[in-house]
């Protein structure tokens, strides 16, 4: 279906996609800090309430790639009204839970609705403005993508504190409902017919089961010690052979679920890989930045939610400014200048240290936000300018796709690193601390007759209290590491700026923030 095809009132759709969004967009975030109080609920061992997101993941990586067929066959207004009733209901589901087995599968539903609002959203919105304003409807669109992230754990710390983790779940239903009737009242797609064409069913098995089994690697394999594990092993092979059948297939097929063939346009391809290591550098930093802030500086949920809400007003008041440019400048040198300050906000978050303050923190992360504004917008502009409208459908579901599984690659990688480094950096630590050395001695007996001196055995006080320091010193290395890491793979993203084609004068995209 064309883009021309969407009509009704642009507010009205504006308001609809962007209660959509933000909704399914604070949702991701607003979990995470629920989880240590679901287990206590549920009295579940803590290496079981991960599945809380692992399985709306999994769900989530199997809607996406689907959603410009779907879109296709479906239509966009009933498939956006049908995807908002389905998350909107597993939310009330989720909120009404009675132990961890039923969160579990209405997370797996919440996810399949979830992972159709973004993409869906995007094309609404990009379909019902005019090309010339296709800038200003990217920046809506990206302020509610680094609204609801920002929002999302300030706000989820504090529902819990004052009522309880069911209520980060059951304050989506009447958002939903909202969203839904904005949309049945609003869009309208005229002349719209759904094709006459076979449904690919064995690509549609094949991607469930590639994409479901990847992504539980990806979520589990760090708990599991990776391909020490059977269950990894064997679900890595599954993953591997299905996502290796099914390019096969989806290339060979007259009527693919997804079309790879997209793929074949340089500028798509080149943006998509900025797009795959983006989300790699967003999720993957932001996972590692709340550990730090927890692990290291014992900060509460509520606080690491005031350090990112704080630094991320700067997104929030840059972004439209970015949209009005998008749609009038070559994209290609701001892009490669967001590159250059996400990458310069990664190396500042290597000098951290456990005395490090909040405005710190927050100082690191406004460079991040500016950085990231202005990469959302013009990146779609240039992924998707010079594809033809009835293929942006499809490939705003693999430009998405690919932002996700970038960040789930890369908040497992950076899971391990964080698990192995810590153990290798104490190590290598305890290893020059010799007991016979006369600085060691010094230390301890300052900690003796110090904080020790108020204990009942005041050396083996010093002792454990020198024991910490080295441990904390350890962890506080492997994050700089870890963080350095980050930022030289990010870095070298700017190269692929190079590979990216001007965009064609009036064209626009069909949206991915």
């Amino acid at each position: 279906m064309s883009q021309e095809k969407i009509t009704g009132s642009k507010a009205g759709i504006t308001a609809a996609v962007m209660c959509a969004a933000l909704m399914a967009l604070i949702d991701i975030s607003i979990v995470n800090v629920a989880l240590s109080d679901i287990r206590a609920s549920f009295g579940t061992p803590i290496d079981q309430i991960a599945w809380v997101s692992t399985g709306y993941m999994m769900a989530n990586v199997v809607v996406i790639p689907m959603t410009g067929w779907l879109q296709r066959r479906f239509g966009y207004k009933r498939y956006f009204a049908v995807s908002i009733g389905i998350f909107t209901i597993a939310s009330m589901l989720c909120g009404l839970a009675w132990n961890l087995p039923s969160l579990v599968v209405f997370r797996i539903l919440q996810g399949m609705g979830g992972g159709a609002i973004i993409p869906t959203a995007q094309s609404i919105l990009f379909a019902r403005y005019p090309r010339s304003e296709h800038g200003t409807a990217g920046a809506l669109f990206g302020l509610g993508a680094v609204t609801g992230p920002l929002l999302g754990p300030t706000i989820g710390g504090w529902m819990i504190e004052i009522s309880g983790w069911h209520w980060i779940f059951l304050i989506n239903v009447p958002v939903g409902i909202l969203a839904i009737y904005l949309t049945l009242r609003h869009v309208e797609e005229p002349g719209w017919e759904p094709p006459d064409a076979p449904i690919d069913v064995v690509g549609i098995g094949l991607l469930a089961v590639g994409m479901g089994t990847l992504q539980y690697v990806l979520e589990e394999g760090n708990r599991n010690d990776w391909f020490a594990s059977d269950e990894i092993r064997v679900l890595a092979a599954i993953s591997v052979i299905s996502l290796g059948t099914f390019f096969v297939h989806e290339l060979e097929t007259p009527h693919p679920v997804v079309d790879l063939r997209i793929f074949k346009n340089r500028g798509y391809t080149a943006a998509t890989a900025i797009n795959f290591l983006v989300g790699t550098a967003l999720f993957s930093t932001s996972y590692l930045f709340s550990l730090f802030c927890g692990a290291v500086l014992h900060y509460t949920a509520l606080d690491i939610g005031l350090v990112f809400l704080t630094a991320g007003g700067i997104q929030i008041v840059m972004m439209p400014f970015v949209g009005k440019l998008a749609g009038t400048i070559d994209g290609r040198p701001m892009l490669a200048v967001g590159i250059v300050l996400v990458t310069t906000s990664l190396w500042m978050t290597t000098r951290f240290t456990h005395l490090i303050g909040f405005w710190e923190l927050a100082h690191a992360r406004m460079v991040m936000g500016a950085g990231l504004s202005l990469i959302f917008v013009p990146l779609s502009v240039l992924a998707l300018s010079d594809l033809p409208p009835a293929h942006r459908g499809n490939a705003t579901g693999l430009f998405n796709l690919t932002r996700e599984l970038g960040g789930s690659i890369g908040t497992a990688w950076m899971a391990m690193r964080i698990a192995d480094g810590t153990k290798l950096a104490g190590t290598s630590l305890a290893s020059r601390i010799s007991l016979t050395d006369p600085t060691t001695q010094e230390q301890l007996a300052a900690l003796q007759f110090g904080p020790g001196n108020s204990t009942y055995e005041p050396l083996r006080a010093a002792e454990q209290i020198l024991q910490y320091r080295i441990e904390l010193q350890a962890l506080v290395k492997t994050f700089d590491q870890a963080f350095t890491v980050a930022a030289v793979a990010f870095g070298c993203t700017v190269f692929l700026v190079f590979l990216l084609k001007r965009p064609r004068s009036g064209a626009a995209p069909s949206g991915a923030h």
